[in-house]
């Protein structure tokens, strides 16, 4: 009998196919779910006769207490090599081996800059309006040239936006708790002595850091009123970093020009949740990550750790 796999979060319906799985095809049986499980009775109630889960980043939590109601799963593979919704206590107790895979070799940065040149020239806005005959030219666009963007955060993916950034004539300055002046020189840029200073003095914002307890809520109220009237905010690390309540209120009160997001704190968005009809807002279904070659790393090493715990010798395994 063939030992079966979930596959979840397959929102394109292409982790199946993206690949090759015929390694692993003659002892394991492929079921994909496209429908995103939203609570814990939903996920064990859709899984729990499945012997290997494939989970998508950090979608879905598996706590002590998921463990305990999935006697029959004994491998969890999850993209990339960390995450923080998995206790690795409670899967070793169960008897569950927990894998990872590698992340795309290349961070993505695309999406940063779709949507800082989105919010910049009101690419949404004027589309729009073309397609459905609206006004020609109904948009006053913002030049980069000379413009000062202030990345919090200069580690992989801050510092491959900074060198965009100074590729279009901008003045690039970056913050972190850590940062240092050699490092913001090595990539070309200069260090804003404060995080104060990076928000009062930047024309756009563009948030680079991991989440943790010093970096969480680290924008609220406060950050929000010290930046430019004309400045733009663009968060594609994670959500829980910009306080959500304060990012609603200032783009209601018109406190900045307006915000790009691509990732939220509940995901995905529910159709009531207020930022999805918030003012100033360019908004993208957490897409920095959705691209071919990384999918085809993330499920073509979910093959390989799979065919590697059948072989009872598993790699790339966390906790």
């Amino acid at each position: 009998m063939k030992l079966r796999c979930a596959v979840l979060d397959d929102y394109q319906g292409v982790a199946t196919s993206i690949v090759d799985w015929s390694p692993v095809t003659d002892r394991v049986e492929l079921t994909s779910f496209p429908r995103h499980f939203g609570s814990e009775d939903e996920l064990v109630d859709a899984v729990a006769d499945f012997d290997i889960i494939v989970t998508l980043r950090e979608r879905v939590a598996f706590p002590a207490a998921v463990f305990a109601r999935l006697p029959r799963l004994r491998l969890l593979v999850a993209s990339g090599m960390r995450n923080t919704v998995i206790d690795y206590a409670a899967a070793r107790a169960h008897g569950v081996t927990v894998c990872g895979t590698a992340s795309s070799s290349t961070p993505p940065v695309e999406l940063t800059w779709a949507l800082l040149l989105g919010l910049a020239r009101g690419i949404v806005t004027e589309n729009d309006a073309l397609r459905t005959g609206g006004p020609w030219q109904s948009t006053l666009g913002a030049d980069l040239a000379g413009r000062r963007l202030g990345l919090l955060g200069l580690g992989k993916i801050g510092a491959l936006v900074a060198r965009v950034g100074l590729a279009f004539g901008m003045d690039v300055v970056a913050w972190s708790p850590n940062l240092t002046e050699e490092r913001a020189a090595e990539v070309g840029v200069r260090r804003a002595a404060t995080k104060e200073e990076l928000l009062r003095e930047s024309d756009f914002v563009s948030v680079h850091l991991v989440l943790g307890d010093r970096s969480r809520g680290l924008l609220g109220k406060a950050e929000f009123a010290s930046m430019k009237p004309r400045a733009y905010l663009v968060n594609t690390s994670r959500a829980a970093i910009v306080d959500q309540d304060a990012l609603l209120a200032a783009l209601a009160e018109g406190r900045i020009a307006g915000a790009a997001v691509d990732v939220f704190d509940v995901e995905p968005l529910p159709a009531d949740h207020p930022l999805r009809t918030a003012p100033r807002l360019l908004a993208t279904p957490h897409l920095g990550y959705v691209s071919g070659d990384t999918y085809r790393t993330f499920y073509g090493q979910a093959v390989e750790d799979i065919a590697a715990f059948l072989a009872d010798s598993p790699v790339r395994v966390l906790g």
